[in-house]
């Protein structure tokens, strides 16, 4: 216990005090970075929990239609978060890229909320769910362009954000083991996700049902302006690390580079090429360690 607390306290002096200057990141960016979280999958949970209900009784699509609408914007989301990761690794670095993402995210929320509650921008309602009109598809472009603003901020949000906040804290402090305060922070952070989640899947959901998709999809919007302005109003705390380069490039490389040369023979002398500013950047030693799993590419 003594020596814990002793090394959190020489933490807290080393993030306060470094040359006389004070620094960047550590346990005080911590709430905003929670707060942002939290927002932000209350938000989500909120607004993708329950949108099969949705389309079927709101704008009275087939099931079938619905799931494959949804499940197709899924899939988009999951190929996004390679280009988002891509783009804050290579060029525009993690703080702005979750920026761009959050404000993405945010206006695809506001486009579906609207959407819901003006009545031109969906069909006419059909409480007894036998034949009703299904949206035209004027009103289903709208949709497809308030779902693929909401896939494009995910893919920018999704693979930042945990590593942003690794970013804040000295993950090597004290022997060898992570700091004392970024265990703590990740341990917080999966605690409040599951409360975040919880409480859309409860409240939100019930909402939706049960009084109006209007304040349903009403409060997760202001739960991302929320997120948004938490996470913003901590930029001058946070640490930036600069872009060093995608390890997606690297292997994209060197894919290349062996399909080029596969009709080479190997030298029984064999030297490792190794570039240590290049790698410096993907790898925690700059060093990358050579390994014999990928050699059917030779």
């Amino acid at each position: 216990m003594a020596s814990n607390k002793e090394d959190e306290n020489v933490e807290t002096k080393h993030e306060d005090i470094t040359n006389g200057k004070k620094t960047l990141g550590g346990i005080k960016t911590m709430p905003f970075i929670l707060a942002n979280e939290v927002c932000d999958r209350f938000a989500g949970t909120g607004f993708h929990a329950n949108l099969i209900t949705y389309l079927t009784q709101q704008l009275n699509l087939p099931l079938v239609r619905a799931s494959n609408i949804l499940t197709n914007f899924g899939g988009t989301a999951s190929i996004m978060t390679l280009i988002g990761a891509l783009i804050a690794d290579s060029w525009a670095g993690r703080f702005y890229t979750i920026v761009v993402g959050l404000l993405i995210y945010l206006l695809g929320m506001v486009c579906i909320t609207t959407s819901s509650i003006l009545p031109q921008l969906r069909p006419p309602p059909c409480p007894t769910q036998e034949n009703c009109k299904e949206a035209s598809s004027s009103q289903l472009w709208i949709l497809y362009l308030c779902l693929f603003l909401t896939t494009l901020g995910s893919g920018a949000i999704r693979p930042n954000v945990v590593t942003f906040a690794a970013d804040q804290f000295d993950m090597t402090t004290g022997k060898s083991n992570p700091s004392s305060a970024g265990r703590n922070f990740f341990n917080w952070y999966y605690f409040c996700m599951g409360g975040a989640t919880l409480s859309a899947l409860t409240i939100v959901v019930y909402i939706q049902d049960n009084v109006g998709w209007g304040l349903g999809l009403g409060i997760p919007t202001i739960a991302m302006v929320l997120s948004f302005v938490a996470f913003v109003v901590a930029a001058h705390l946070y640490k930036r690390v600069k872009p060093e380069g995608s390890p997606l490039v690297r292997v994209a490389q060197v894919v290349v580079a062996a399909f080029k040369k596969r009709k080479l023979v190997v030298p029984e002398n064999k030297t490792f090429y190794e570039n240590k500013e290049l790698d410096a950047g993907i790898s925690s030693n700059g060093r990358l360690l050579h390994s014999n799993t990928l050699r059917y590419f030779t």
